[in-house]
């Protein structure tokens, strides 16, 4: 079972070596990178180039461990049992099952995706240490253990918006997504809009990763924006003529797909003003 990656997906050398390394050390592949670079799309082709069924678990600031396990349902249980109800007899009709549960009971081998487990409080990726290293955790209620049937490929990523336990990490095979070199990202371009002409590409992304460089940017634009910018310049049938930028605004045109907030804007303005001012 190797991942090459896939016709819609372009994948570096390095990436798929280290999805590769994690799946024969059966470990979770921790991934990280700028947002944008495609870390969640990963987990899908590694799924799709596999020809495995995905499981995403979307992690936000409310989100707790238990809950990828399994959840008791005790309210509607002490409903049940003031209307009489039979099914009360049998706490399992109460236990909900997380992501976790679902992947280590499926009959076939699947991609697990943890998005964004940073976004949880500090202690979540901890309280998971045991049932992603053992792939079993016990359901108090009713007394079982749940064991994984196929042990999944499990995928985390990270926008490393807080620092992850080093126990955690222990228990990773980690890879950082380096943003795509300009051949790279050329490729991925070519996926996404294939045929697009030579000269408006090369002048694109020539004004792209001079955005990317600019000093005192508060957001870089990332792949996916980049992607969404050249969408809009074939839609509205530019030309490499048409992107040039003159000294009256050092804004690209269309500039709201690249640049996210107005602190960015007004840099690119006051870099205007003061090449009109030269």
């Amino acid at each position: 079972m190797k991942f090459t990656g896939t016709q819609d997906y372009v994948a570096t050398d390095d990436l798929t070596i280290a999805v590769n390394a994690a799946v024969t050390l059966e470990r979770p592949l921790l991934v990280k990178g700028e947002p944008g670079t495609g870390k969640t799309e990963l987990a899908r082709q590694v799924a799709s180039g596999l020809g495995l069924r995905m499981i995403e678990w979307n992690i936000k600031s409310t989100t707790k461990a238990q809950q990828g396990l399994y959840e008791y349902d005790a309210v509607s249980r002490l409903r049940d049992s003031q209307l009489g109800e039979e099914r009360v007899h049998d706490v399992a009709n109460y236990i909900r099952k997380g992501k976790l549960w679902e992947a280590f009971s499926a009959d076939e081998k699947v991609v697990l995706l943890i998005d964004e487990i940073d976004k949880a409080d500090i202690e979540f990726p901890n309280d998971l240490l045991q049932e992603l290293d053992r792939m079993e955790f016990y359901v108090y209620e009713t007394g079982e253990t749940i064991r994984a049937v196929n042990r999944p490929i499990v995928i985390i990523t990270s926008n490393n918006e807080k620092e992850l336990p080093d126990a955690f990490l222990r228990r990773c095979f980690f890879h950082y997504i380096r943003f795509p070199e300009p051949d790279v990202m050329r490729k991925i371009v070519e996926v996404h809009h294939p045929g697009i002409k030579d000269a408006l590409l090369t002048t694109a992304l020539t004004q792209f990763y001079d955005i990317r460089e600019q000093q005192g940017l508060k957001k870089k634009p990332s792949t996916s924006e980049v992607l969404d910018w050249l969408k809009l310049l074939l839609a509205e049938d530019l030309t490499p003529e048409d992107l040039k930028r003159d000294g009256a605004s050092a804004l690209p045109k269309l500039h709201g797909a690249l640049l996210k907030n107005e602190q960015d804007v007004h840099l690119f303005e006051r870099l205007a003003f003061m090449a009109r001012r030269g």
